[in-house]
């Protein structure tokens, strides 16, 4: 793949979908924080090269104080290398819910699209 291509493709390849119907306007689901930017996972040079894409679903554990204590992959993107940078979303932060005031644990599913174009 030539230089500009992957330049291209790393320029396009960030397409993040959080949960889009999930978090949305849902106060059952921790949000993720807007005052924290949230970093995009980097392409893995491996799936670059062998133009791999897919969607991987990951779930996060939002402690109270809205870092990611656990995480999990829900559905495979079909490719190890993609849906293992993936997981970095779980350094993102969160707004976690409340019950009665008071910060609760809980898990929200997010959506990563990698694509190359």
């Amino acid at each position: 793949m030539k230089a500009a291509r992957i330049h291209k493709t790393l320029l396009a390849a960030f397409a993040i979908a959080i949960s889009a119907s999930a978090m949305a306007d849902n106060l059952d689901l921790p949000q993720l924080d807007p005052k924290t930017p949230c970093a995009k996972p980097d392409y893995p040079r491996a799936s670059l090269a062998n133009e791999e894409q897919g969607t991987t679903v990951v779930s996060v554990l939002v402690g109270p104080d809205g870092t990611v204590s656990d995480s999990r992959i829900d559905k495979s993107s079909g490719f190890h290398n993609l849906d293992k940078a993936t997981l970095k979303l779980a350094q993102c932060k969160f707004k976690p819910v409340l019950t009665d005031g008071k910060a609760q644990p809980s898990w929200v599913s997010l959506e990563y699209e990698w694509k190359l174009e």
